[in-house]
């Protein structure tokens, strides 16, 4: 069952939370890394800080972009320390283990930058935003500790549902990716500036506001294509 689950790690700095990170994933039994554009690895002091879960790092995955890193998840939940200024859909790590386990999903934990965590774009990206609830006074966790606080909530999940955690899917056709997700919403964007809903030049927040509700659809495959469909038509009306 964790199979489906993968921790993506985005613009990692030291190379020591790479190895901590993968060390905390072995612990709770997760073993898909993936990296965006890390400063440094491979790396002895990863391997180091690993301290037996090298293998991880052997496995990971180092792509240039998070859209690389989760194109084909229809699930992501990305970590989040503060309120953004459009809100998102809120967890916190018990939540988000209850949901990646209800939904059976292949699913995507997305942990930012040791200084600044994710940005607004690639937060927008994800359908959930994690929050651990640590003290207001000091509220910055190292890295890896909080992939293992995360890890730690999926594990005890897994725990939970006994010798057969097997998740029976709830919909008649796979949801529909995150790739797929970027697709229908450039399309969206051109089709909305051809009939002059929306001015390229002063976009605003709608679009940020279309990917929220679609995310928070959850859309099928095939509702993915039909509304596609949709949008191929009106383009071709206005042709």
């Amino acid at each position: 069952m964790t199979e489906n689950i993968r921790i993506v790690l985005v613009n990692t700095s030291h190379p020591g939370n790479i190895g901590g990170a993968a060390r905390a994933m072995k612990n709770m039994g997760l073993s898909k890394l993936v990296l965006v554009s890390p400063k440094v690895f491979p790396s002895e002091e990863a391997v180091s800080r690993a301290s037996g879960a090298s293998d991880l790092l052997d496995s990971a995955v180092v792509v240039d972009t998070l859209e690389e890193a989760i194109s084909d998840c229809q699930l992501v939940i990305g970590t989040s320390a503060r309120e953004r200024h459009i809100p998102w859909p809120l967890l916190d790590p018990r939540e988000s283990a209850e949901l990646t386990y209800k939904e059976g999903l292949e699913t995507a934990f997305v942990f930012g930058r040791e200084d600044r965590g994710l940005t607004n774009e690639e937060l927008q990206r994800c359908h959930y935003h994690v929050h651990i609830p640590s003290v207001e006074a000091f509220s910055s966790l190292n890295l890896a500790t909080a992939v293992q606080v995360i890890a730690y909530e999926l594990r005890m999940k897994l725990l939970s549902l006994g010798d057969s955690p097997i998740v029976q899917s709830k919909w008649d056709v796979p949801a529909a990716t995150s790739e797929q997700m970027d697709h229908m919403l450039e399309h969206l964007e051109n089709v909305l500036g051809e009939i002059e809903f929306l001015d390229p030049k002063a976009p605003r927040q709608v679009m940020t506001r279309f990917r929220r509700l679609y995310q928070r659809a959850q859309m099928d495959q095939q509702e993915m294509g039909m509304l596609r469909g949709v949008l191929t038509a009106i383009e071709k009306q206005c042709r």
